[in-house]
């Protein structure tokens, strides 16, 4: 599965456009690692634990963006991006979304 943040890709046309699609997790802090970052913000410096939630958190929205996309018929995702939001005091939205589209190379010139 082609995916890019870009609207057109060079060298492909876009035949058809199945439409949005949509990968989403909402991901909940343990209070230890919640209670490490506080202190770590404190101190200042890279909050470790906290990246690799929002890493993983990623990673699994674009798998349930790209089985959405595959289920719809799709070999490409364009326009993709992440949407993310806080609900409430320790959960985190991730949102990967894009449009899903079916692709060839352009013909030669």
């Amino acid at each position: 599965m082609l995916i890019v943040t870009m609207n057109d890709i060079p060298g492909y046309q876009v035949d058809e456009v199945l439409g949005e699609v949509f990968g989403l997790t909402v991901r909940s802090r343990n209070v230890f690692s919640q209670i490490g970052s506080v202190l770590r913000s404190l101190a200042g410096g890279e909050l470790k634990g906290m990246t690799t939630m929002l890493q993983q958190s990623r990673e699994q929205g674009i798998a349930r963006m790209v089985a959405e996309a595959e289920a719809k018929g799709a070999n490409a995702i364009i326009a993709m991006r992440f949407d993310t939001s806080e609900l409430g005091s320790t959960w985190t939205e991730i949102c990967a979304y894009g449009t899903a589209v079916r692709l060839s190379p352009e013909p030669p010139r």
